[in-house]
């Protein structure tokens, strides 16, 4: 994942500071995905699983995600 220039920080702050994602679930945890959008709100063990795991195999956490679901789909066909 690149780099983010300060305006493109800024630019995203507000963004996210104006429309902040609604999160489904008991209200603590949850995700939320939109059609073509990649917004996933994890609760801190998944969070910190899947960052840990993007940065050591140097990977996207959404190639991580694409990886378990096609993994699962697999396993249940």
């Amino acid at each position: 994942m690149p780099d983010l220039t300060e305006e493109e920080y800024d630019a995203l702050d507000e963004q996210w500071t104006n429309n902040p994602p609604k999160v489904s679930g008991d209200g603590k945890s949850g995700f939320f995905m939109q059609h073509r959008n990649e917004i996933v709100i994890l609760d801190d063990l998944s969070s910190t699983w899947l960052r840990t795991k993007a940065e050591v195999e140097h990977i996207t956490p959404t190639e991580i995600i694409g990886a378990l679901v096609r993994k699962e789909i697999v396993q249940t066909v």
